[in-house]
């Protein structure tokens, strides 16, 4: 068979970068490479998979078409191209290039034309020809050998549209009415008008009933009020549309089938590319496991790996691929020694106890630094040498060696370098070793440098020296069931890997050192790095679960699934499947009719997520038992029963782990579990906190809360004399705005009132809209817009600080904390106005949030340095969202109380009164 690939080159692309926009990709040199990566997935997906036998990529040009010539608004209100996407096309035609895959353009002619004339073409040849494509617009092409190619996306499948998907999801008797429905329904995005008052649904109706655009213009006068006056009036406008919308099938342009014929991959262009491009995963991928970023050059007989597997899929052995590589442990001198012998570690410990500051590394049987047993330990002190000491698994024999480190270790004069040294600290603190001194993490260090970006040692080594650390899968294998352990390693395969990490991390500080400014040095020395005893400190200690409580409350919310999926059904008057998403669109929208413009998926099925449900809830009663019922069927699987599989079994507790360079804000987060979505909107939610409880019956839980911290540092940071003053006398921040908002005493502020103008003071720091505004409120655009339009009247300090904030962050490419912590904004000059405002959404929060995320961090430095000089029995056990939580024994809750609410009130020093609420309590949630 004869299978023809036409990829439409710019949606593609479109596609891809914007599937990435929350996470974009970077290289070190900051060209984003969201849409060449993901344009560089979908195609390796498709070669491997789908096995074509001709293949092509069509691109528009800039040269005007007859749709412009006919149109003149033709795509004329199309935003600009984000310029992040401006500068990924070259690479896709180099990429092009490589894969041996012809570009096909035509001046005056679009691709869709272009894609459309071939496939009818190729059709005639007895080809299969797949349009590669999201664009809805070729269904119209779709035959019994012209096919819809939807590559695969969000976790989904590649999607395959062939005549009978384009039938029953246009719900047309034929697919060439398919451009009916686009020339009634008209295309914001191309600018094409259609008819006025025509949805989806109404021309699909319509076209259902008359078959074509020109047969209901001339049977207009059997249609009814507004929407007969459109049909007449804009007859010809409709019809013009229909004309748009059409794909062209006599393009002059030949369908060359030699030229389309799928070829080798040329290893001499793409290889460099991607290591140009840092795809380190796709490069092993494609070039074999030995790939590396750095000077990776093409040799003679280049294997290309991912295609090297019979279809389906099966693994096969294949010869690694042959790369002349750049520096690497095999081509870089280098000192790495295995001491074993107790000489040697003595004469090490006395060069060490002499140096101002030691590099050092762990090296343990997994992943979790509070069940992992420690296998060695690495020192570097100089760049190219390092030492390695092997431990023994058992304890005794271990404590034996590693005491003997004890000294250094806990030597408050010596700075400790190291790559994550939180899980370093963590694991010796298991053996009895309490480390001490000043810190310095590189990956810490490069994320005060760039937030946004990825910290992890390999890529940092790439970025910043050029060099390629030996992976971890060489010494245990690739990650998933049968990786095996670093116990296992041979000690001198195992001594040669942590003496380069030692070593490497000791070069990437001296790399980064001079990165860090002066206030960025300040907040590494103050807070980053000296946090990082904090978080450990926490993270050991732990928290008591009462998991009796728990299962009490997995038994109750079971009873209320159930009475809920009862009550649903009956409501429904159907039994269904109320988890799947396509039965519960059929129900809804189908069965009940509660929204007669619901929309769909790509696949066809209603939509029916959250922002969905909500819109709707106020509608009919059945929509928000839906969502009580999603909400305790979440909270049951994701905390009440997940929660006792993660107690530790050495200590009978649970020990999150709090993540400091992965909010770019600031913002701590923590994972298993993770602590900061524990639910508290809903009563069930709240219930989960009863379940933290104290280490016993001597002790309480002790819980401190800023109070609207984040409204507080608005009005410190904005200096909005308005909003100061109601902080600073006291009032109740959304009552005293709801005054001023509204014009009335605050005594006749009711609660409606109130309950506005608190979403309009969090919904204004993160950039929400008038539209935003009305849809959280549930009233009129227009209402919500003159509430917002008051507010900036009331509060022109705000006003001023974001236009301020915004005209900073074009000057200067980010934004800043209270501290100088800073938030970089690469689209905050984008043409494109999508990107350029989620920019600035970003930039109006981030000094906000930030700063919010820097107080409660020096806090917590300084409450647990009072634990330590004041030797408290009382501990720090959790930081959640702008609440720290303690486990304090009962004669204590004075003395923490004082020390909490003085720490917490003072850590920046601010005109506006910060309010600390404190709460003691039997549990979690009684003392929140």
């Amino acid at each position: 068979m004869k299978k023809l690939f036409l990829l439409d080159g710019m949606a593609l692309i479109y596609r891809a970068h914007f599937a990435l926009s929350k996470n974009p990709r970077f290289t070190a040199a900051g060209l984003n490479t969201s849409a060449i990566m993901g344009f560089t997935n979908t195609l390796l997906e498709v070669l491997k998979k789908e096995q074509p036998t001709h293949i092509a990529a069509v691109f528009d040009t800039a040269a005007p078409t007859l749709r412009h010539l006919e149109f003149e608004t033709y795509k004329a209100q199309r935003e600009a191209m984000p310029e992040d996407l401006s500068a990924a096309i070259p690479y896709i035609h180099r990429l092009l290039e490589g894969f041996n895959i012809p570009v096909i353009t035509l001046d005056g002619y679009e691709a869709d034309d272009i894609i459309g004339t071939l496939a009818k073409k190729a059709e005639k040849e007895d080809f299969v020809t797949y349009c590669m494509t999201p664009d809805k617009d070729f269904a119209q092409l779709v035959s019994d050998k012209i096919f819809i190619y939807k590559p695969a996306r969000m976790g989904n499948g590649a999607e395959v549209h062939g005549v009978q998907e384009v039938l029953d999801k246009w719900e047309v008797e034929r697919v060439e009415q398919v451009i009916d429905i686009l020339g009634l329904w008209g295309d914001a995005v191309d600018n094409i008008p259609g008819i006025p008052g025509i949805g989806e649904k109404t021309a699909k109706k319509l076209i259902k009933e008359y078959g074509s655009v020109e047969n209901i213009i001339a049977n207009s006068h059997q249609l009814k009020g507004k929407q007969r006056e459109n049909v007449e009036n804009f007859a010809e406008q409709g019809l013009l549309s229909k004309k748009l919308a059409t794909i062209l099938l006599d393009v002059p342009i030949e369908l060359e089938d030699n030229r389309l014929e799928l070829e080798d991959p040329d290893a001499e262009i793409l290889e460099p590319l991607f290591a140009e491009l840092e795809f380190r995963t796709l490069g092993k991928r494609v070039f074999g496991e030995d790939f590396n970023v750095n000077d990776a050059k093409p040799v003679q007989g280049q294997q290309f790996d991912m295609f090297n597997q019979p279809q389906g899929g099966a693994e096969t052995e294949t010869s690694p691929a042959v790369v002349l590589p750049g520096k690497n442990i095999s081509n870089t001198e280098h000192d790495y020694q295995v001491l074993t012998e107790s000489g040697q570690i003595d004469t090490l410990i006395t060069q060490l106890s002499q140096e101002q500051a030691i590099c050092f590394d762990t090296e343990t049987t997994g992943i979790d630094a509070n069940c992992c047993d420690l296998i060695g330990l690495s020192f570097s002190v100089s760049p190219g040498s390092a030492w390695y000491i092997p431990l023994s698994l058992e304890r005794e024999e271990c404590l034996v060696i590693l005491n003997k480190f004890k000294g250094i270790l806990e030597n408050p004069d010596i700075t400790k370098i190291g790559q994550n040294l939180k899980y370093d600290i963590l694991v010796l603190s298991w053996y009895g070793i309490k480390m001490c001194g000043p810190l310095f993490d590189t990956m810490l260090a490069h994320y005060l440098i760039d937030p946004d970006s990825r910290h992890n040692m390999d890529i940092l080594a790439e970025s910043y020296l050029g060099y390629s650390t030996i992976p971890i899968s060489n010494l245990i294998g690739p990650k998933g069931k049968k990786q095996g352990n670093m116990k296992d390693v041979p000690v001198e395969i195992a001594g040669e890997y942590a003496c380069e990490d030692a070593d490497i991390t000791l070069q990437l500080k001296e790399a980064l050192l001079p990165l860090l400014d002066a206030n960025t040095l300040l907040l590494a020395n103050e807070m980053e790095f000296p946090l990082i005893y904090v978080l450990a400190e926490m993270e050991k200690e732990g928290v008591q679960l009462d998991v009796a409580v728990l299962e009490e409350i997995s038994k109750a919310i079971t009873i209320e699934i159930r009475q809920l999926e009862e009550e649903i059904h009956s409501k429904a008057g159907v039994q269904f499947n109320i988890a799947s998403p396509k039965q519960l669109g059929e129900v809804l929208f189908v069965k009940l009719a509660l929204d007669p413009k619901a929309k769909k998926t790509k696949t066809g099925q209603y939509q029916t997520n959250e922002d969905v449900l909500l819109r709707l809830a106020p509608k009919s009663d059945i929509v928000q038992d839906i969502l009580n019922f999603r909400q305790l069927q979440k909270l049951k699987s994701t905390y009440v029963d997940a929660l006792p599989q993660l107690i530790n079994k050495k200590s009978g507790r649970i020990h999150t782990s709090f993540n400091q360079a992965v909010a770019a804000t600031g913002r701590l987060s923590s994972t298993n579990p993770n602590l900061q979505n524990i639910p508290v909107k809903t009563a069930r939610g709240r219930e989960v906190r009863r379940a933290f409880v104290p280490r016993d019956r001597e002790h309480v839980i002790v819980a401190a809360d800023y109070s609207q911290i984040e409204l507080r540092l608005v009005a410190e940071i904005s200096g909005d004399k308005n909003m100061k003053d109601a902080f600073i006398q006291g009032l109740d921040i959304h009552t005293a705005t709801a005054s001023k908002v509204y014009g009335v005493d605050l005594e006749s502020v009711t609660s409606e009132m109130r309950r506005n103008a608190k979403a309009v003071n969090f919904g204004i720091i993160y950039g929400q809209s008038a539209f935003g505004l009305s849809q959280n409120l549930g009233i009129p655009r227009r209402e919500a817009a003159d509430i917002i339009e008051q507010y900036f009247i009331q509060y022109p300090g705000i006003k001023q600080y974001m236009n301020d904030t915004i005209a900073f962050a074009r000057e200067n490419g980010y934004v800043e904390t209270l501290l100088k912590r800073r938030r970089y904004l690469r689209d905050i000059n984008s043409q494109n106005a999508t990107v350029r405002g989620f920019a600035e959404r970003n930039g109006i929060n981030a000094p906000i949030q930030g700063s919010a995320a820097d107080m409660i961090k020096l806090a917590m430095i300084q409450i647990q340095k009072d634990i330590w000089e004041k030797r408290l029995k009382g501990r720090m056990t959790m930081q959640v969202h702008d609440e720290l939580v303690f486990d304090v024994p009962r004669d204590e809750v004075d003395t923490f109380k004082v020390i909490v609410e003085n720490r917490m009130k003072n850590a920046i020093n601010t005109e506006v009164p910060i309010v600390v609420e404190i709460g003691v309590g039997k549990n979690w949630l009684e003392a929140h």
